[in-house]
Parts: structure tokens; C-alpha cells; sequence
């Protein structure tokens, strides 16, 4: 993979993403595994498909004692899940997206979310709540990403931190899950293996961590040692939806910046809750909150509140 370029790159991404499988009729089946009765629910095709944008606008007469900017905010998001469940089989496809752009009167527009997630799992069930389970996943953006100076002078003078692919996240796994209810799942991975891309190869010069990646390379890989996933997604409450996705990834690798044997433990939790207010029109608030010592040396976190524009499709 090293010579991989971000268009391949791109282009293995999206054939994994819009490929999907469709199971048979559903009928009632039971299976024997070593001398146990595994009750298997009715087979069962699920779909879920959600789009839409939101807009957020402020504006401030001239004599305003109150203080305040004038800007606008605009976001689009766009996420599809599937579950199929044949038998003993399953096989799970959760792709999400957002990008959104703020503008601040006296400011150039900037960036405020940029998500791409994919995640393609299949599972074997041992009883009716543990299953073995294999699974991709991806994770990165679609657009630059900047820091800009902190100084009221100059508030456009900005540095690149990140690009699209720079950096991206694969992981692939195997394990075993215990899922209790249908919306709530945890993941136990005793083996995983990550590659880290920074397609950018001139992005030390502006990020010096390089997210890991020694300069002059285009991928780290590591072998973790353990990856938990949890993962709820449910409506709470009636047209409120909340959903998590906590991970932990550890491994033992040389760190990319001194060159030693370290012990490494990742964490990202991301947290939506999404309230649905008239038929097409939704109330969102999310937060992210990062742990990776190959980013940066403390915790990251952000946060959003919009209202705009839902459609789904189920």
C-alpha cells in the first residue's frame, strides 16, 4: 500500500462502502454448535438512510449594545445503515458523513465539522447474544483543515494540520461481541491491525507529528494489542434519538517522533443526540472528544447545535 495514491485510495473506499449483500426469505431457524441450541431470531433485512442540512444565521445592527458578529453556518450530512441477518449470519454497513463551513463577518469561511466514517462487520453467532465478528473500518475527511492564528491582526493567517486521506484510519479486526438488545453492542478485538495514511507528504513541514507517520511516508502500520468498541444507538424517547460510539485502541509500537517503543492507548467518543420537531425539521447537538498522543499531547474535544432540514428513508 505504500504506493498507493489518495485517488486508489478514494476508489477502494467507495467500492467497499456502496457494496452490500441481500439475504434471502425470512423464515425461523435454529442452529446446533457444540452441543448447544442457539436460538436465531426471525432472518431480518434492515435499512436506514438519512440526509439533510442545516443552516444558521446572525446578524447584528450596527448600534447592537449586546456585542456580536455577523455570520452564517451552513452543514450538510448524509448516513446510510444496513443490518441483514440470515441464520447464524450477520452483516452490518454504517456509513456516515458531515461537512460543514462557518463565515464570520471580517473572517475567510472556515471549516466547523468534516467527517467520513465507514465501518463493514460480519458476524457468526455462538449463542443469542455472543457472536464472532470480522471487521473494516475507515476513517477520515473530505477537505483541508487549518489552524489559524490567534492574534485580532491577522485572524486569516492560517497553517494546514490536515487534508483529505492526511490523515485516514483502517483498521481491521477480529473478536468476539456480546450484543444484549439490538441497540447497544460491544466489541472485543484481541487482535487488530491499523494503518495510519498521510497522503500529504509535505504536511510535516506545517504538523510536525505527522500523525505518526514518519516524514517521507505515506503510511504507519501498528498491530494493537486491544480494541474495545462500544457502540448504542436507540430512540430514547419518542422522535429523540441518541447514539454513541466509544473506541479504545492500545497497542506497543516506536513512536514515530522518538523513535522508541511505546505503549499507546487511544480514545474517541463520539455522541449525538438528534430530536425530530415537525415532520422534516430536526433539532441536532453532537460532541467528539479525541485522546491520541500522535495528534496532539491533551484531550480534544467539539461540540455543535444546529437546527435544519432531515430526511430519512427506512
Amino acid at each position: 500500500m505504500k504506493d498507493w495514491s489518495p485517488e486508489k485510495l478514494l476508489i477502494v473506499f467507495v467500492f467497499l462502502t456502496i457494496s452490500s449483500l441481500s439475504f434471502g426469505q425470512k423464515v425461523d431457524l435454529s442452529n446446533s454448535l457444540g452441543g448447544n441450541i442457539i436460538k436465531v431470531a426471525k432472518d431480518t433485512t434492515w435499512r436506514k438512510i438519512e440526509f439533510g442540512a442545516n443552516l444558521n444565521q446572525g446578524s447584528f445592527s450596527s448600534n447592537w449594545t449586546g456585542g456580536g458578529v455577523n455570520s452564517v453556518a451552513l452543514g450538510l450530512f448524509f448516513n446510510a445503515l444496513s443490518e441483514h441477518k440470515k441464520g447464524v449470519h450477520a452483516w452490518r454497513n454504517d456509513f456516515q458523513s458531515q461537512y460543514g463551513i462557518v463565515r464570520n463577518q471580517g473572517q475567510q469561511s472556515r471549516k466547523n465539522v468534516d467527517r467520513i466514517f465507514f465501518d463493514t462487520k460480519y458476524n457468526r453467532a455462538l449463542t443469542d447474544k455472543w457472536s464472532l465478528f470480522a471487521n473494516f473500518n475507515f476513517l477520515s475527511q473530505f477537505g483541508n483543515g487549518y489552524e489559524y492564528s490567534k492574534d485580532p491582526a491577522t485572524p486569516d493567517e492560517r497553517e494546514k494540520v490536515s487534508s483529505v486521506f492526511s490523515p485516514a484510519y483502517l483498521t481491521e479486526a477480529i473478536g468476539i461481541e456480546y450484543k444484549p438488545v439490538p441497540y447497544f453492542f460491544v466489541d472485543f478485538s484481541p487482535a487488530a491491525l491499523r494503518q495510519t495514511i498521510v497522503a500529504d507528504k509535505d504536511l510535516y513541514l506545517t504538523f510536525p507529528n505527522n500523525y505518526g507517520v514518519k516524514q517521507g511516508k505515506r503510511i504507519r502500520n501498528e498491530v494493537g494489542i486491544i480494541q474495545l468498541v462500544a457502540n448504542f444507538d436507540k430512540d430514547i424517547a419518542k422522535d429523540i434519538n441518541f447514539k454513541f460510539r466509544y473506541l479504545l485502541y492500545t497497542s506497543y509500537n516506536k513512536s514515530a517522533v522518538t523513535d522508541k517503543r511505546e505503549f499507546n492507548g487511544d480514545h474517541r467518543l463520539d455522541a449525538q443526540i438528534t430530536a425530530k420537531i415537525a415532520k422534516y425539521f430536526n433539532v441536532n447537538l453532537g460532541a467528539i472528544v479525541v485522546y491520541d498522543k500522535d495528534q496532539v499531547d491533551d484531550i480534544q474535544f467539539a461540540q455543535g447545535l444546529s437546527v435544519g432540514f432531515l430526511y430519512q428513508i427506512k
